[in-house]
């Protein structure tokens, strides 16, 4: 009977889709371009705010259980038990249902953008939802705005491939899902617009704001009327700045730049140790998971997202955080809550790295809150302690401690400003959070080039940064610029055999290769002008004397910005390409400048 129910549900929600598709094309003929990506926006973003409710819900609900479980159940070691659940679930279901992969990170969006014309996978609309739910609904120690990010961007995507929408709209309605996102995960519009700005779009004109502004307010409204206010990261006591305590925020601004730099080095460095298992995904799990579950033995906070401890470090009872812990008898010792709070914020790096490292899914958006509020709380709570200033507003740093190290990973200042601000409800602390942001944006800017999601394809050119120039050229094709059919001659072929080719091309160069397909090196066509006309250096002169190695060589997997730098350094117009060791082809310097040329004529705005 429930099989028949459920196949009906099914039926009917199928039926219901073929005909909002129906109408959306019908749209699609009605209306003008314009006025179609509005409507657009508005479809992505309620999807998106669907999907947000859904993970928000299953994670909260699992975190009450735990508590539950922990209080009533007398389970104590419940909270360590469902992460490692959580983690062997998540790597199941990628390994039986998602091909056995699943791209994590914000900068898998960026990557779209840069290298993939803003096309995502189909299936990253809802394994994101899976997998995350699992991990960070389980305990995890991770968050969810990241999968939240990437669903969203998927959303749009595939709406703008769905309608058959151009690159440039369908990066647009990529953006858009990315506003919806965060602007329904924190009710927050103003940062999800900020956020698909600052690390989403690199270029943004003016009428790309409409619909984002459109989708984030979507996504935020749909969250408020649908999700319980108990569930999403809120703080609605009023808080007032004191302009005496100015000197003692630009500490916290310091150590805020400090800490994200500390932060995104140990991330990648437990998820770099992790990378090494390779066969059996599953032992990786279990050993991953089992850290981070004796982590939250010792420190529970850790268990999730965490946000509902960090809303009780803004209270008045911040000591209830030693509760369940093994420290609960000393929770009216002061000192003891501070050290607990100190170490808590120097592991979240490591009990995040060993959760997505091992397997899971989530993200080091909630973590850098989480990190960022305990760090502001650990800087008031300690000058309160020692006496050096009795009167700081321990829940003002709290609170200003979120923005600065969501700054300072993720190299947004605007949306850790606006973010922090909107959930507090009010912009009273807005200047301790702009100097906050701002100090430790510049500080961990000294020590992290990128944002940490970004670090490792930046390098490797795969992203779009804010250097302009830098991203028309990581936009290119460079495959596609490989001359492939390429005159060569071997080694042993005599100078007339050489001529012969000569004669049959335009090249410049021709390369010499072995029988295993390795160049030996090049001959120039300039070396033989000289010699064409002399029948007797013809039949003596060997290749073996003409032949010259390159000044450089391009490797397949460089990125554009290396081989812009190898043709400058080598001052040659033609360089040839290797792949595995082997002759691939060659690249022209100027087939490179004239697809530069093309691309920033279809990049000028209209």
């Amino acid at each position: 009977m429930s099989n028949r129910v459920t196949a009906r549900l099914l039926l009917f929600f199928r039926k219901i889709m073929r005909h909002l598709e129906s109408l959306f094309f019908l749209a699609k003929t009605l209306l003008s371009e314009r006025n179609f990506i509005y409507l657009s926006c508005v479809a992505v973003a309620i999807s998106c705010a669907f999907a947000v409710i859904i993970l928000k819900s299953f994670a909260h609900n699992v975190f009450i259980f735990a508590n539950y479980a922990n209080q009533y159940l007398k389970l104590p070691y419940a909270n360590s038990i469902f992460p490692i659940i959580g983690i062997l679930l998540t790597v199941f279901v990628i390994k039986k249902f998602l091909d056995g992969s699943i791209e994590k990170g914000s900068s898998r969006i960026l990557y779209a953008v840069a290298k993939k014309g803003g096309i995502i996978p189909k299936k990253q609309m809802y394994a994101q939802i899976i997998t995350s739910s699992l991990t960070v609904g389980l305990g995890g120690s991770a968050g969810l705005e990241s999968p939240i990010t990437i669903t969203g961007a998927a959303f749009g995507s595939n709406f703008a491939q769905k309608y058959k929408l151009s690159q440039k709209d369908r990066i647009l309605l990529l953006a858009c899902g990315v506003a919806a996102g965060i602007g329904a995960a924190f009710n927050a519009p103003i940062a999800g617009v900020l956020f698909a700005i600052e690390v989403v779009l690199t270029d943004i004109t003016i009428s790309a704001f409409i619909p984002i502004i459109i989708s984030a307010a979507t996504g935020a409204l749909v969250s408020k009327v649908l999700l319980s206010q108990d569930i999403l990261l809120s703080f609605e006591q009023e808080q007032n700045f004191d302009f005496h305590n100015t000197p003692y925020y630009v500490l916290l601004g310091i150590l805020a730049g400090f800490v994200s730099a500390y932060h995104a080095r140990n991330f990648r460095k437990v998820e770099h140790f992790f990378s090494r298992f390779k066969n059996n995904s599953y032992k990786k799990a279990l050993f991953g998971a089992s850290i981070l579950a004796l982590l939250i033995f010792f420190f529970p906070t850790l268990f999730g997202e965490g946000y509902e401890s960090m809303k009780t470090l803004s209270t008045a009872h911040p000591e209830t955080l030693l509760e369940n812990t093994l420290l609960e008898s000393h929770k009216s010792n002061e000192w003891v809550l501070l050290a607990f709070i100190g170490i808590t914020t120097l592991l979240k790096s490591f009990a995040t790295g060993l959760t997505l490292g091992s397997g899971g899914n989530g993200g080091n958006f909630a973590p850098s809150l989480f990190v960022g509020s305990y760090l502001g709380f650990f800087v008031a709570k300690f000058m309160h302690l020692t006496g050096i200033n009795s009167n700081l507003p321990i829940t003002n740093f709290t609170i200003v401690g979120m923005a600065g190290i969501l700054s300072g990973l993720f190299h947004a200042p605007l949306t850790a400003i606006f973010l922090i601000g909107e959930i507090t409800g009010g912009y009273d602390l807005m200047v301790p959070l702009m100097i906050v942001s701002s100090i430790s944006f510049a500080v961990s800017k000294q020590f992290e080039k990128h944002s940490m999601d970004v670090k490792a394809l930046a390098d490797k050119g795969d992203v779009f940064t804010s250097d302009k120039d830098k991203n028309i050229l990581q936009s290119i094709d460079v495959l596609k610029l490989i001359q492939i059919d390429v005159k060569t001659i071997p080694l042993e072929k005599s100078l007339e055999n050489l001529i012969e080719q000569l004669s049959q091309t335009t090249q410049d160069i021709i390369p010499v290769l072995d029988e295993k397909q390795k160049m030996l090196g090049i001959v120039e066509f300039d070396t033989i002008r000289s010699i064409l006309f002399n029948p007797y250096r013809i039949k003596f002169t060997t290749v073996q004397e003409i032949l010259v190695q390159p000044k450089e060589i391009i490797l397949y997997d460089d990125g554009m910005e290396t081989i812009m730098e190898k043709f400058e350094s080598s001052d040659e117009t033609i360089l040839p390409v290797i792949k595995a060791g082997k002759f691939f082809g060659l690249l022209s310097k100027m087939d490179v400048l004239e697809a530069y040329r093309e691309k920033l004529k279809e990049m000028v705005i209209e």
